[in-house]
């Protein structure tokens, strides 16, 4: 009898591609060897996802076999007194928010949404609005637990030699299945948040706030309006932020509306989006000082459910890039002309600076330098031919792409950009596999 589900219909959250594939769903640790041994031995091997937040095709295996590790999302062990949290792989970052803030903790290092598992957050090496100060997820794990089609279990930190810890690191799930984390968090004194925001109205501005902030506050950000072309892009809203020092330690999960059906594809279109930025560049852009639940400032989208249904059926593209801080300005400036000349630009366009911590992860996506992400809404060739010309842009300035968000890159664009690429080669599980894989050619 088998574990695995018939053939099941799954997107990433961009919606592209869909496909199916044969599911299975554990809820105990012991079931994971059996399920591990048929899924590696069938067509497409096996991948371990959580809740598929990933953008593109690397939470996918088309054709293949997935453990949906989300029901593998138990608490080991919490230290409340050291912060050490210990828990499976398919538990939540809501989970651990839950369980951490009303402790005096909170996660390390965030992404923009607490819908994703411990498991995903490590694969993909996340980074947050704190990347200047604490560098990536990665950098705060002090051991994992690793199951590989060959029946063995792993346990590796920081001090293995073998680099495999460094594989798996941002493996993108490929070196094996993740089954248990242990995680530094980090000690808070309030679940309150002290936010400013700073209008800017070109690069040079924001580059001068970001060097400013970096010293000052604990996290940093931009919302940059990706329709104002002219001679200077790139106006936007700096935000800088701390946690604070009173107010207790409570958690603030506000519940929004949802999204209940695909919106027309037409809803989005240049003259929306270029009203949308004009609006809340004007009404959201004036200079202020303001407090606010952390839950809040880190996960707005969240408060939306089902907002990806906002780019219609079709589905959308997520497009994040960094590049070195020698090309840092010019290369954005010319990637947001290029967005504006192509009227496909997007209301979600976040400008960010990463420090200098190296990542520990062999293809771990940040590197000192500058990130700008966006979301095109999928209109076929005119948009794949504008990211063609993005991608151009971002490998002549010595950047790359974050495979979290991609779903189309070049394999020859990938390889470009990940330099330690050969290094994590040999540590693939032959057994694991997914539609990124296949596509670049791993």
């Amino acid at each position: 009898m088998t574990g695995f589900l018939a053939r099941t219909d799954i997107v990433p959250w961009g919606r592209i591609p869909r496909t199916q594939m044969r599911v299975a769903r554990p809820s105990f640790h012991d079931e994971l060897d059996a399920l591990v041994s048929e899924g590696s031995a069938g067509v497409n091997g096996v991948l371990a996802t959580g809740l598929r937040r990933s953008y593109g095709d690397t939470c996918i295996n088309d054709g293949g076999a997935v453990i949906d590790m989300t029901g593998l999302d138990h608490v080991v062990s919490f230290d409340r007194a050291s912060g050490l949290l210990v828990a499976e792989a398919g538990i939540s970052l809501k989970t651990i928010l839950e369980l951490a803030i009303p402790a005096g903790w909170f996660l390390p290092v965030t992404p923009g949404t607490k819908f994703v598992s411990l498991g995903g957050a490590v694969a993909n090496d996340v980074h947050g609005k704190n990347h200047h100060r604490a560098g990536t997820i990665g950098r705060w794990v002090q051991r994992l637990d690793l199951k590989q089609s060959n029946g063995s279990e792993r346990s590796l930190g920081p001090d293995d030699t073998t680099g495999a810890f460094a594989a798996t690191i941002g493996g993108l799930g490929l070196t094996g299945v993740i089954t248990r984390i242990a995680l530094q968090l980090m000690p808070i004194m309030s679940s309150g948040m002290e936010v400013e925001n700073i209008p800017f109205e070109n690069l040079a501005e924001f580059f001068a706030l970001a060097g400013e902030s970096d010293a000052t506050h604990d996290y940093t950000v931009a919302w940059v309006d990706c329709l104002a072309g002219g001679s200077s892009p790139g106006r936007g809203i700096f935000t800088r932020a701390r946690h604070g020092t009173d107010g207790g330690l409570q958690v603030h999960f506000a519940r929004g509306p949802s999204v209940p059906v695909d919106a027309p594809g037409f809803l989005l279109n240049r003259l929306s989006l270029s009203a949308f930025n004009e609006m809340y560049y004007r009404f959201a852009g004036r200079r202020r000082l303001a407090t606010m639940p952390l839950t809040r400032f880190f996960y707005p989208l969240d408060a939306i459910e089902n907002w990806n249904r906002l780019y219609g059926r079709r589905g959308f593209y997520q497009y994040q890039s960094v590049v070195p801080p020698a090309n840092a300005e010019a290369a954005t400036a010319e990637m947001l002309r290029t967005i504006a000349n192509a009227g496909q630009g997007s209301f979600l366009a976040v400008l960010k600076t990463f420090g200098d911590l190296p990542s520990p992860g062999l293809l771990s996506f940040p590197m000192q330098g500058t990130t700008l992400a966006l979301d095109f809404a999928n209109r076929g060739p005119q948009t794949l031919a504008l990211l063609d010309r993005l991608d151009a842009i971002v490998r002549e300035a010595g950047g790359r792409l974050y495979p979290a968000k991609d779903g189309r890159v070049s394999a020859a664009m990938f390889r470009a950009g990940y330099p330690a690429l050969d290094r994590f080669k040999p540590h693939i599980d032959p057994g694991m596999s997914s539609a990124f894989r296949r596509r670049i050619n791993l």
